[in-house]
């Protein structure tokens, strides 16, 4: 709905934006390009919120809907673009706060973000094989086979340049009696879809080969929600002279952040309410944009 500004002189920047009535401030944004007409008449109308016969092909059991106030953080500069990022959240000053620590990072040139390629896994649990390391091998073994029957039930993902790149096998041993068990990670570059239902279809399609390679039993086949395979990146760099702000210098501001972010890495009562400040910004992102943000926080 609300990314990057259309016109090449408009910027993430929308002075007095907190005062304006809502209207104006649905105006102020069509006029910068940041919403197309369909968007205008949609929250003009209201007609954007979630109608309860839609509810009810969602989840079960529904009896009403429930509303989030829908926000937007301004000032926002990445990577020398501007943009608006939409924040779903019950909770006041945390727009205010993004808004404020944006136009801070604005004025040293803003935040500079990466990538890595949207590399998921997928997990294939095998038990019961009469030896795990051979087991191992004989998957190892035979990893172009198993890539090349996990792309053939995604080949539109495939011709769009993902698929499955890689695997990678691990062994375990249960806690209680250490039976052990062999793990495939089917890594799979999903584009820009979200992936989930697309590498759990991957991980149902191999079982059979994986059973028939190895001689075991395949258990679990499923997505991993911990995506350490793709990873954003952010970082900003902020002059002392900056952080000034009611009667603090910018020095004393910064030895501050610095002595609470220290307590935050020894103290675990601390680190979980550090922890609960960034998923603020996090959770109200993917909330506004339709993500999971419980897979995000696992």
């Amino acid at each position: 709905m609300i990314s990057e500004p259309a016109e090449a002189n408009s910027t993430s920047r929308i002075p007095n934006f907190f005062r304006m009535p809502i209207q104006a401030r649905i105006t102020a944004l069509h006029e910068r390009g940041l919403l197309t007409d369909a968007d205008l008449r949609l929250l003009e109308s209201g007609e954007h919120t979630l109608k309860r016969h839609v509810a009810d092909k969602m989840i079960e059991n529904v009896v009403g809907v429930l509303g989030l106030p829908l926000g937007l953080g301004l000032n926002f500069l990445i990577n020398g673009r501007d943009y608006v990022v939409p924040l779903s959240v019950e909770e006041p000053s945390i727009v205010a706060g993004l808004s404020g620590a944006a136009r801070t990072a604005r004025l040293s040139g803003g935040f500079d973000a990466t990538t890595t390629d949207p590399i998921l896994i997928g997990q294939v649990q095998l038990v019961d094989t009469d030896d795990a390391d051979r087991a191992a091998e004989t998957l190892l073994a035979h990893k172009q086979d198993i890539l090349d029957l996990a792309n053939s039930f995604h080949l539109r993902m495939v011709a769009r340049g993902g698929g499955a790149r890689d695997l990678e096998v691990f062994r375990h041993h249960a806690p209680e009696d250490g039976r052990e068990m062999t793990v495939l990670h089917l890594l799979v570059d999903t584009r820009d879809a979200m992936g989930a239902n697309l590498v759990n279809g991957m991980c149902e399609g191999i079982a059979p080969l994986v059973e028939s390679l190895t001689g075991g039993k395949v258990f679990l086949r499923i997505l991993s929600n911990l995506t350490d395979r793709a990873l954003v990146r952010a970082s900003v760099r902020i002059p002392a002279a900056n952080l000034q702000a009611k009667g603090f210098e910018g020095e004393a501001v910064r030895d501050g952040i610095i002595l609470a972010s220290d307590l935050a890495t020894v103290d675990p009562y601390r680190a979980a309410t550090h922890n609960k400040g960034i998923m603020n910004g996090v959770d109200a992102v993917a909330i506004a944009t339709g993500n999971d943000f419980r897979a995000i926080e696992a």
